[in-house]
């Protein structure tokens, strides 16, 4: 259990997040995904990564039980926090991210994945941010990537879902396959970045980055510190509290 990276002989590194039952990262593993992103920023024999999960689904975003659980706000700030360093940390990634997605991408898991280069879904994929909620705000800057204007918005307000199939024709997801070939389509486009020139690569995603429209940390930045008001009104605690009960906590 935990996050785990490997590098494999054709230079794709895998970096695999595992959290039963539903994957909801606890703050130290927001940290830890960071931690193995910057890892493969840094080594020259990593030409890209394959970011994945095991499990049901995805990403179900933060530990809501165990904020709920932790008396005070070390718990709230530190997933505020280890979240802005793993979406920072997979855009500003030196070399190309590859999202495989499986099953429900929620909340942080939609950080992690819009700030992705390519995302390669299964079937049963859907993508959702239910933060409003959960009495935050946050994931709107990553949504925004992979959705028009007008859909992110009504997508945020009501909180639905949106199936991978139905992102394709918005360019955002590559592919979508059945869940026993996701591994193998993920890895298949990442041979193809990774068999070209590692330094002409990691010069293009710099550049890519640097022409974005939006700073992407700045604006997420900007989102939480409306999470943090809502926080300090009493109203994220009153919704997390029922959401924790509501779940069977």
């Amino acid at each position: 259990m935990g996050v785990t990276s490997v590098l494999r002989e054709d230079h794709v590194r895998v970096v695999t997040m595992d959290y039963p039952p539903v994957n909801a990262l606890p703050v130290q593993g927001w940290y830890d995904v960071a931690a193995a992103l910057d890892e493969a920023s840094a080594d020259r024999a990593t030409h890209v990564v394959v970011l994945r999960a095991e499990g049901r689904g995805f990403n179900a975003g933060v530990d809501i039980k165990e904020m709920q659980a932790t008396s005070g706000f070390d718990a709230l700030i530190g997933a505020n926090k280890g979240c802005f360093a793993a979406f920072k940390a997979v855009y500003e990634c030196a070399v190309p991210v590859v999202a495989a997605v499986q099953g429900f991408c929620l909340g942080g898991g939609v950080g992690l994945v819009g700030n992705a280069d390519c995302i390669v879904a299964s079937d049963d994929a859907y993508f959702g941010v239910p933060e409003v909620d959960r009495g935050a705000l946050g994931a709107a800057t990553h949504l925004a990537r992979m959705v028009p204007p007008h859909l992110m918005r009504t997508l945020y307000f009501t909180g639905r879902h949106i199936r991978a199939a139905e992102l394709v024709p918005h360019g955002s997801v590559l592919e979508v396959v059945g869940r026993d070939a996701l591994d193998d389509a993920a890895l298949a486009v990442a041979g193809e970045i990774a068999a070209k020139d590692t330094r002409v690569i990691r010069a293009a995603k710099e550049a890519l980055n640097g022409i974005d429209p939006v700073d992407v940390n700045k604006s997420y930045r900007f989102e939480q510190g409306f999470t943090m008001e809502l926080n300090l009104a009493g109203v994220a605690d009153e919704l997390r509290d029922d959401f924790v009960r509501t779940s069977g906590a």
